[in-house]
Formats: structure tokens, sequence, C-alpha cells
């Protein structure tokens, strides 16, 4: 596989206005070829998508999901441009996809990296550099093994780096922009909740000889 550069890199994101990690990618799975990268990324509709992200996405719907059991709730709200794309089948079916996923991800907390507050962001990096192993190394080779860690760390916070898990191949946010492709207008996922069957509530932990105690009126 060719090595690939960060001015290429640049190149195609000038080109195409895909974001830096998706034009890294594109150019990993085609060895490095720029026209063939540009193609993976349209056929991924990640060129459509970038382009369509700073338009105004402020119709779509709030999408519930009760997992089997029903010991797993999710809402999420996801938008689009107009009530139209929100009405569509393709729309809902994505929804419901995102908020499965959210469902299957419990130690996914935000929608996107950006979305993480900055004191979380430092309270990690606080915690990676008191790690034993990272003792006696070089403070520049620290910085690095630290922030890959956090990067690491980060993504598995957000729900858009997940993948998918009905498409190992993809991401959730790759998915959000096949649908951008499909549909033709800007969609964002802008929050969601989890509600978890007795999250929260402190439980009393009652002995066997007490349980007994009590039903038989007898004192310890």
């Amino acid at each position: 596989m060719a090595e690939i550069s960060a001015k290429q890199v640049k190149e195609l994101r000038d080109q195409t206005g895909a974001g830096m990690m998706n034009c890294k990618k594109a150019l990993k799975e085609t060895d490095g070829d720029m026209e063939k990268a540009s193609e993976w990324l349209r056929q991924k509709g990640i060129t459509s998508a970038a382009k369509k992200e700073s338009r105004v996405a402020s119709e779509g719907l709030v999408h519930s999901y009760i997992h089997t059991g029903g010991r797993v709730g999710v809402l999420v709200e996801v938008n689009c441009e107009t009530d139209f794309v929100a009405r569509r089948d393709e729309f809902k079916e994505l929804a419901r996809d995102v908020a499965m996923q959210i469902a299957a991800s419990p130690n996914v907390e935000y929608v996107k990296v950006g979305d993480i507050p900055t004191e979380i962001v430092e309270s990690e990096k606080q915690i990676e550099m008191g790690r034993d192993d990272l003792g006696k190394k070089p403070e520049n080779i620290k910085e690095k093994i630290v922030q890959g860690r956090i990067d690491k760390r980060l993504k598995e916070l957000s729900l858009l780096d997940q993948p998918f898990i009905k498409d190992q191949n993809i991401t959730v946010e790759e998915l959000v922009k096949q649908a951008v492709a499909k549909l033709g207008e800007n969609i964002q996922v802008r929050r969601f909740s989890r509600f978890i069957l007795g999250e929260g509530i402190e439980k009393e932990t009652v002995s066997f000889a007490d349980e007994v105690a009590a039903q038989t009126g007898q004192k310890k």
C-alpha cells in the first residue's frame, strides 16, 4: 500500500470538500490514486454530504425504539431540510437504524467528538499522562502516545464514530452520509437519550438470614 502524505490528503479535501479523515481513508482504499479516491468518496455519498452540511436542517423526526424485553429504550432526533424527506421511508429507516445503534452502544454518550466537553477531554488526558507505562518515555513520545489514546477514547464516546451494527465496514457517520446522497438533503443526528430500566436506583440488598427473620417475625 502506498504511503499517504498530508499533502495528498489536503489536495483531495480541497477538491471534494470532504473531511480530512474521509479523504485519508479514500486514498488508502485506492492506493493513493487521486481520481479513484474522489470517485470512492462520491460512491460513499461523502462528497455530496460535505457540500450540504452548511444547509439548515430543522425538519425531521424524533424516533423511539424499545429493545426486546423492554429493558432499554431510546429517543433520537434526526433532522433533515424538508418535511417531504422526513416522511420518506428511507429517512424513517435511517432514524430507526440510528436508534438501534444507540441501544446497542452503552458506552456512547455524545453524537460526535466535537460535542464532548473540554473538561472531559482534559480529565482523560490527565488520567493517561499518569499511566505507569509512560513514566520513562521522552516527553515528546509520551505526548504522541497520550494523544493517540485520547483520540481512541473520545471516539468510543461518539455515536458517529461507531461501526454500524448492520455493516461493520462503515461507521454511523458514513451511514448518514449515504442517506444524504440518496435523499439529497442535509441530514444530522441532533441529540439522543437512552433509558435503561432501573438505572440510578439503589437496590436494597437483604441477606437470606434477614429475609427469613422478617418473614417469621424473629429478631436477629
